[in-house]
This record gives structure tokens, C-alpha cells and sequence, in this order.
């Protein structure tokens, strides 16, 4: 990560110490105003990293989970749809295609083309694809169809082998498009409300 990342992170962060704010990104950030042709995506990781990065639950802040034990980096900018459940008891996570690599912490309007169908050591794990709503370069796009071919045999590659050296098994089950994608989005926002309805979410869950 280059200084000019790291600075633009101290000051996101200085300011919200400074302005006395405890937003939990995952809890108090709204999935966006289109949901789910749109979401807003919350990024954790950017593109060409082999930093495993992700939402520390307790404190909404972005922890170093692992670095990949693979040579491999993602092959794109990676995050979560806040307000979202899964049944691997996180929020859904997006892949968010786009000309720059997104800065850890930030916001992006998504638009969803697509999702890939996974299992991750034996729990279904599904991964939303869209493209940056704002990126002249990707927001075209309206469904996974219309992608390069190329991009999703890097996604899929990637997904297939980067815990190998971990001696955990990812299997892809299917890659289906952006109606089937939005179902998945409605699907987690609903779980999430029945799962957190009743809990004090002020510090995490």
C-alpha cells in the first residue's frame, strides 16, 4: 500500500475521532437507495493485494486478518454489502470491478451484474459481482455475460486456489447473473434483519 493510501486512511479516521462518530460500517451504513440493482459496498481489500483484510465485528474498524499464503493477490477490490447476512455467519461479500484500486474503508455505489455460487471449507459462500457505478471504464456493464471472458477465468482461478497452501478446499458451484445476484442481496438483507432485530448494535454484534 502505497503512502498516499495510508495517509488518505489516517485522516478518514482522525476525522471521525475528531467529529466524535462511532458509525459501525456494517450495522449503522445503509446497503444504498437502489438495493439491489446498487449497493453500497464497504471495501476491504484493494485490487493486487495479499493482504487478507476485514471488518473487526467488535469495533467496525479494518483488522489484518491473514497475508495470503500464496503467492496470488485479488484480482479485485473486494468488501462487503452492509446490513447483510450470511449462513457463514458475515455479511455478503462483493467484488467490485473497477480502473483503480479502491482504498480500504471506503465507500462505493456497486452495481450489481452477477454472483458466484461457492463453498469455503464445507459453508456456502457466495461472492457478488458488480462493477463501480461511477467508473466510465466498467459502469457499462450491466451484466457478468457482458464481461471480458479473461475476467472471470482470473476471479475463478483465484478463488480456486489461493488457500491451497492452507490446506482448505474451495469449490465454485456456479456463476449465475444479475437476477439471480439481486435475489442472493435480498435473501442477506432479510436474514440480517431477523438475525440483529433484537440486539444493541451500537458496538458491533
Amino acid at each position: 500500500m502505497d503512502l498516499s493510501i495510508l495517509l488518505s486512511l489516517f485522516l478518514l479516521f482522525s476525522s471521525l475521532v475528531g467529529l466524535g462518530q462511532e458509525q459501525h460500517p456494517w450495522h449503522q451504513v445503509s446497503p444504498g437507495k437502489d438495493v439491489p440493482n446498487t449497493v453500497t459496498a464497504v471495501i476491504e481489500i484493494p485490487k493486487g493485494s495479499r493482504g487478507k483484510y476485514e471488518i473487526d465485528k467488535a469495533s467496525g474498524m479494518i483488522k489484518l486478518d491473514r497475508v495470503l499464503h500464496s503467492s496470488m493477490v485479488y484480482p479485485s477490490n473486494y468488501g462487503f454489502i452492509p446490513q447483510s447476512y450470511c449462513g457463514d455467519k458475515d455479511p455478503l461479500d462483493i467484488l467490485v470491478l473497477c480502473s483503480v484500486d479502491l482504498v480500504p474503508a471506503s465507500l462505493v455505489d456497486a452495481k450489481v451484474i452477477g454472483v458466484m455460487s461457492m463453498t469455503d471449507s464445507g459453508d456456502q459462500d457466495d461472492k457478488v459481482i458488480a462493477v463501480a457505478k461511477n467508473d466510465m471504464a466498467y459502469n457499462y456493464i450491466n451484466d457478468i455475460s457482458e464481461l471480458p471472458p479473461h475476467t472471470m477465468k482470473e476471479i475463478v482461478q483465484f478463488f480456486l486456489e489461493y488457500k491451497n497452501l492452507e490446506g482448505k478446499k474451495v469449490v465454485i458451484n456456479k456463476i449465475s447473473g444479475r437476477a439471480i445476484a439481486q435475489n442472493v442481496i435480498l435473501e442477506s438483507l432479510e436474514l440480517y434483519k431477523k438475525e440483529f432485530a433484537n440486539k444493541n448494535l451500537n458496538h458491533g454484534n
